[in-house]
């Protein structure tokens, strides 16, 4: 039975006015499970989905531990720079009141400074990659590590973590507390929370497959042709903040501009983008400075906002447990929320294995037709195909003095020109959008496994 307020967990009265300070009332059920154990030193494996306030459940018996110490001695590792940063935001404030200071470790920006927040944190919070950097560089010892959290230690394996994880631990003290977090907890994931944990206590507040309890569902079937439409007509209904997945960070781009163009608030946040664009998108969809955040999953992990009114999943995820971690940004701790699916016919397959973890069939919506809004896109639509405008040559490299021998830029063309006439235009060449020239081929890539270079950070 969930205790009544956090005072029943053990925390000191300095947690509980720092929890009253922050607005928190009561735990979730994930805190009241999973707090008393770690204060007592005791493993932990925990199945909690997206959204059930599972990052204080580690944070808060760290602080507690940490106090009074000096020296690195906790690590929490996560897999992308955002949800590092989340987790960051609420080890300082959690932090503060014991002395307790706290660096984020996480690509995208200079090592300089993390060099300095390594030298006198108690706690470490950082993506596998960037970690392995500073490993590399000598500029963190883990030997003094008494607590490892591993949060979302599912995205962590699906992203390609594992050789990372493997030797970070490698380095840490065997008696050390593990708590480990994940939405789903099968396959790979058991296996590695069995081989880093000693007589783990299991906490399980959502079975895999579980999405947000508050969050209604409904599945569009819908044409590829017809999802822009379908999305602007959902947004004209309402002024609710809505989170958008797409599959790739190409479509994240085009539809970003598709949105922005019909005169939406709207950013886009994926891998290509930089950590200052990232984070400008995120605290611009915090402050309502952004009603619309267009997001691959990969890079939405860690958005942590409370009152996301809509989720849309525009593509529906390959993997079934994606959609759960979608679903779950939405309905945060006492607020209701929607996600839509649009599911094209190609996409039925997909949609199949998502009910099949669900162990539920998605009520389906009709498509809005006839409302005005979907009408006048779809006439827009039409018209931008029949009509595209004039084609935009590319003349190659540009004229320079005769006799002059071509530059390596030139010449790269003149061979790229070659394989295309030769390879009928199809064979794996590397595709850019034009405009900031960032890659825009596939979904997210995953991180190197090659030590001796610099990894592939999140």
């Amino acid at each position: 039975m969930q205790p009544p307020d956090f005072a029943s967990l053990g925390l000191s009265s300095a947690t509980l006015t720092a929890l009253t300070r922050a607005g928190y009332e009561k735990p979730t059920p994930i805190q009241a499970q999973t707090i008393p154990h770690a204060l007592a030193g005791k493993d932990v494996i925990g199945c909690a989905a997206t959204g059930t306030g599972k990052t204080a459940s580690f944070v808060l018996p760290i602080v507690e531990r940490l106090k009074g110490k000096k020296g690195t001695r906790a690590l929490v590792l996560a897999p992308t720079r955002e949800l590092a940063l989340q987790i960051h935001e609420h080890a300082v404030r959690f932090g503060a009141p014991h002395g307790v200071k706290a660096v984020a470790v996480i690509g995208g920006v200079g090592m300089g400074g993390q060099k300095d927040g390594l030298s006198y944190s108690q706690l470490v919070i950082a993506t596998p990659g960037r970690l392995i950097d500073h490993l590399n560089e000598g500029n963190v010892t883990l030997a003094n590590i008494e607590v490892l959290v591993l949060d979302e230690a599912d995205r962590m394996l699906d992203m390609g973590f594992k050789p990372q994880l493997t030797r970070i631990v490698a380095k840490l003290p065997r008696t050390r507390q593990t708590l480990l977090f994940s939405a789903t907890m099968a396959g790979e994931v058991a296996t590695f929370a069995k081989q880093n944990s000693r007589d783990p206590v299991r906490v399980e507040v959502a079975r895999s497959g579980t999405t947000a309890e508050r969050a209604t569902q409904c599945v569009f079937e819908v044409s590829q042709g017809e999802k822009n439409a379908l999305l602007l007509t959902l947004l004209s209904k309402g002024d609710e903040t809505t989170l958008v997945f797409t599959r790739t960070k190409r479509r994240a781009d085009k539809l970003t501009k598709v949105l922005g163009r019909d005169g939406h608030a709207v950013e886009r946040i994926h891998a290509d983008r930089s950590q200052a664009q990232r984070k400008h998108a995120l605290d611009g969809f915090k402050s309502g400075k952004y009603r619309v955040l267009v997001a691959t999953d990969i890079a939405a992990r860690g958005i942590d906002v409370a009152d996301i009114g809509h989720v849309v999943n525009y593509d529906l995820p390959h993997v079934p447990e994606d959609y759960v971690h979608r679903v779950g940004r939405t309905a945060r701790a006492a607020a209701s929320g929607h996600a839509s699916a649009f599911c094209a016919s190609e996409e039925v397959p997909l949609l199949r294995d998502i009910e099949k973890l669900l162990r539920v069939k998605i009520p389906r919506e009709p498509l809005p037709k006839t409302d005005p809004v979907f009408i006048k896109a779809m006439e827009d639509e039409r018209s931008r195909q029949s009509n595209p405008g004039p084609r935009r040559q590319d003349h190659g490299v540009s004229q320079r003095p005769a006799g002059q021998a071509p530059g390596r830029h030139a010449r790269s063309h003149q061979r790229n020109a070659r394989v295309s006439s030769s390879g009928g235009g199809g064979g794996g060449g590397r595709q850019q959008q034009g405009g900031g020239g960032q890659h825009a081929g596939g979904g997210e890539k995953k991180p190197s496994t090659v030590f001796s270079g610099s990894p592939r950070r999140r």
